[in-house]
């Protein structure tokens, strides 16, 4: 028997670009405040997003940027024409001056400050009446994490409706502002060929994988604080989980997607302790600002549970750490085995792999299906095949950058992509077993897969 398994095939996209799902709601014209604006995220993020936004000419005509920190910004970071203001995050005088500044404006407040001044800013934004302008609209844009457990994340949600609507308020998560993410509710229900196998019957189990080859590059203080499971499962890997697994919405509306994803959390079983396993990379304690006996993870692996008729005993895995192997994030699906074989026993049978769809959301953005192909010759060789669709080179473009693609979404107030408060404290009741439960955080060597201790438990179902 011949053949070869995983031989690429590339596929390539037809018909020319593609038409807008929803054309309901246009940007419009806004002042963006951002607090923290000589901090790492609006460095290496905002700044870059807005500039590149204005060069493209996608925000809307009148849209300024104003900086608000309590040292000195350099504008040459945003779009030209932005201004400044220098106070600290409680100096009521600089709130004062905002307010003059953004008089019958409307408004978008982008909180990129550390979590724990979240609730101060907008306390003050409130005391300032600067939520409920008068013929202007006003919209916060908060940072995760949301909150360190179910208590803070049900404080902070208080504090944030105390203040305005949940209308008003946009939890930022920048992996639902992918490209390949959003694709994931396309590639579902704009294909009629997928849905009929996308349960339990047809599917073994589902692979979410989200691995970094670096460490903590330099932030040990913040690393300390939140950890793996905070920095990456509560949010990330949570709501891509959710876009899987999730039933067909009424419509693309907002509400609509977000009340379906909120379906799954809801569904999701609390995880328990003998379902996960965390790490350690070996050299992490000597990084800056980590303590020597730090038992912080920056390794999890964790198999949950969906208790509904869809997807009742199919293991949803997730794995995610730092200095592992490769840098990859994606999404695989394995089908189940083929009933019988009937080409056989022995080699042939043993080259019929089960199908994989693996929905690549970094690096590499694409989409992969592996499935079984008779090879060329005389004998009957099978082997397995691999259907490639890569987004740069069938749209010869890369994927829109998530921190655009998120502020152009706030201009149009359309938070289809940001998370909701019911969706935020219902991830953390899912993760609450796993976080202060005692779960011993297993050492493992840079470079590998992590902890073996994440393979034996995941045995079945392992990535």
């Amino acid at each position: 028997m011949s053949g070869r398994r995983g031989a690429p095939v590339r596929i390539s996209a037809e018909g020319g670009p593609g038409l807008p799902i929803l054309r309901e709601r246009k940007a419009e014209p806004a002042t963006i405040v951002i607090f923290g604006s000589t901090g790492d995220l609006a460095r290496r993020k905002l700044g870059p997003a807005l500039r590149s936004l204005h060069r493209q000419k996608l925000l809307p005509k009148g849209t300024r940027v104003l900086a608000f920190s309590r040292r000195a910004t350099d504008l040459r970071l945003f779009p030209r024409g932005a201004g400044a203001i220098r106070g600290t995050f409680d100096d009521a005088e600089g709130y004062a001056e905002l307010g003059r500044r953004l008089k019958n404006r409307n408004r978008v407040f982008y909180l990129a400050v550390p979590p724990s001044e979240t609730p101060a800013v907008v306390r003050r934004l409130a005391d300032a009446k600067l939520l409920d302008p008068s013929g202007a609209w006003a919209r916060v844009v908060v940072e995760k994490p949301f909150g360190r457990d179910l208590d803070s994340a049900r404080e902070l949600n208080r504090t944030l409706l105390d203040a305005m609507d949940e209308r008003q308020i946009f939890r930022i998560d920048h992996y639902l502002g992918k490209e390949t993410v959003q694709n994931i509710l396309v590639f579902r229900f704009g294909n009629a060929i997928f849905e009929p196998v996308w349960n339990r019957h047809h599917i073994e189990r589902v692979e979410i994988e989200a691995a970094e080859a670096i460490g903590i590059e330099g932030r040990g203080g913040f690393y300390e604080q939140t950890g793996v499971v905070r920095d990456m499962v509560q949010n990330h890997l949570l709501q891509v989980l959710s876009l899987v697994a999730m039933e067909p919405p009424v419509s693309f509306a907002a509400d609509d997607v977000r009340d379906e994803k909120v379906q799954v959390l809801r569904s999701l079983r609390p995880v328990e302790p003998d379902d996960v396993v965390l790490g350690q990379y070996r050299g992490y304690r000597s990084e800056p600002g980590v303590s020597r006996r730090s038992k912080t993870p920056t390794f999890a692996a964790m198999r949950f549970q969906i208790d509904n008729w869809r997807w009742q005993g199919v293991p949803f895995v997730v794995r995610t750490g730092k200095c592992l192997a490769r840098r990859v994030t994606e999404v695989a699906v394995h089908f189940r085995s083929i009933p019988l074989c009937l080409f056989g026993r022995g080699e042939i049978c043993d080259r019929i792999d089960p199908n994989v769809l693996r929905i690549r959301i970094q690096p590499d953005e694409g989409i992969a299906l592996r499935f079984a192909c008779k090879t060329p010759g005389e004998d009957l060789a099978a082997g397995s095949v691999l259907m490639d669709f890569r987004y740069a080179e069938a749209f010869d473009r890369k994927p829109t950058d998530a921190y655009e693609r998120l502020l152009l979404d706030v201009l149009r107030g359309d938070a289809t992509l940001f998370a909701r408060n019911d969706d935020v404290e219902r991830a953390w009741e899912v993760l609450a077993p796993a976080i202060g439960a005692g779960i011993p955080v297993h050492p493992y060597a840079r470079g590998g897969r992590g902890p073996a201790a994440a393979a034996a438990m995941l045995k079945g179902g392992a990535l």
